[in-house]
């Protein structure tokens, strides 16, 4: 079984992963986890704090010559502006200052729920683990996931679909458009037109003090039939996709295919019509089912069903406004305007690649749960195995 931890603050001096039950021989170096940190800083209406954070991972344990070796994989990841924070981030007792505390609460955000759940009268306390900041972690995490999956033909991209109820038309695109243009934009839109709009109404915000949300969508090519399972509700795909995308800080809704759109139609215009082709047909290397629309996403019945899995996730508008919203200081209990830390305008692009992250992880979960082994070969071994169980079915 693999799973994570993470550990660290938003301001504190490191970030820290613990990842266990990866296999043996996954080639790994710390440059292609680097790649997705940097993904996930750039974009359009990102604040200063990027401009100082330059995300790079160490690698402490669990590979060897660059090699998983089966062992924990221990990943760090430095905070670069831990110089002005190590007195306020202090573990000393003797550096305690209650003049730095945070007690005015931002509506939307952790900050209240958390101080009164673990009864803190600094909101700092809460701030600090809260924070997105926490993500970079997880994209470590995912980035490797990646790595082990790309030796089975799955690969990922993700885009903007929209940001404050301005959609992108990608109607006439195919994914491999959609990928290559998403990477070369600053917002991961993959409309021209949409962007500029997009960019005037960040503009907008920056100057109101305001903030904007947004819709990710994350692709995932090459997954085969039949991870997850029907049998339990803890087992399914979609389930678990889910519930990893709504963790995601600011995340308030996930959908998969045509999602809540489905709810809208007629079934003869929702369900994909299913097909059979041998290996001589239309080139195919590969004998098997398959379907000439994919309005389930990849999943059905909490199963992996050969097409690409197709997932959005909708991310709220960020807590933090430079123009605050009404509250209440939990010392005084008088009215006041919320704290003010330092964010961003929109993160809806560095959404997309967290949700990447989010979704290889769960991919390579089931496929662990599916093919499970020790070693890269004995998986693929068992891999091969079930391709040639689908093509002789």
């Amino acid at each position: 079984m693999i799973r994570f931890l993470t550990a660290g603050e938003s301001h504190g001096r490191y970030l820290v992963v613990i990842i266990e039950g990866l296999p043996a021989d996954i080639l790994l170096q710390p440059e292609d986890i680097n790649r997705d940190l940097a993904r996930r800083q750039v974009g359009y209406g990102r604040g200063k704090r990027m401009e100082i954070e330059k995300d790079e991972v160490e690698i402490i344990s669990g590979v060897r010559w660059g090699k998983t070796i089966g062992s924990p994989l221990n990943l760090i990841v430095a905070n670069r502006d831990w110089v002005n924070w190590q007195e306020k981030m202090s573990i000393r007792k003797e550096d305690a200052d209650t003049s730095l505390a945070v007690t005015r609460p931002r509506p939307g955000h952790a900050d209240l729920a958390g101080a009164l759940k673990y009864n803190q009268k600094d909101i700092r306390h809460i701030l600090e683990r809260s924070s997105a900041r926490e993500t970079t972690a997880r994209v470590a995490v995912g980035a490797v996931c990646k790595a082990f999956l790309e030796k089975f033909g799955i690969h990922f991209f993700s885009h903007v679909k929209a940001i404050g109820g301005i959609s992108a038309d990608l109607s006439k695109l195919s994914y491999s458009e959609i990928a290559s243009r998403a990477e070369k934009s600053d917002l991961r839109c993959a409309d021209e037109e949409a962007v500029k709009k997009i960019k005037a109404l960040i503009d907008e915000a920056k100057k109101k003090g305001d903030t904007l949300g947004g819709i990710a969508e994350i692709v995932v090519t090459g997954v085969t039939t039949g991870l997850g399972s029907h049998v339990h509700w803890d087992r399914k795909l979609d389930g678990r996709i889910a519930q990893s995308l709504m963790s995601v800080q600011a995340v308030k809704g996930v959908e998969i295919g045509l999602g809540f759109e489905s709810a809208e139609r007629f079934g003869s215009q929702v369900h994909d019509e299913i097909f059979y082709q041998t290996s001589s047909e239309k080139g195919k290397s590969r004998a098997g089912f398959s379907h000439k629309t994919n309005n389930a996403g990849g999943i059905e019945g909490g199963i992996s069903n050969g097409e690409p899995l197709v997932v959005r996730c909708a991310m709220k508008p960020i807590a933090t406004l430079m123009k605050p919203l009404k509250s209440v200081d939990i010392l005084t209990k008088k009215p006041v305007e919320a704290a003010v830390e330092r964010s961003d305008i929109c993160r809806v692009p560095s959404l997309a690649v967290i949700g990447e992250a989010a979704v290889a992880f769960e991919v390579t979960r089931a496929f662990l749960e599916k093919f499970g082994g020790d070693s890269l070969g004995e998986i693929y071994s068992r891999y091969e195995d079930h391709l040639k169980t689908l093509e002789n079915f």
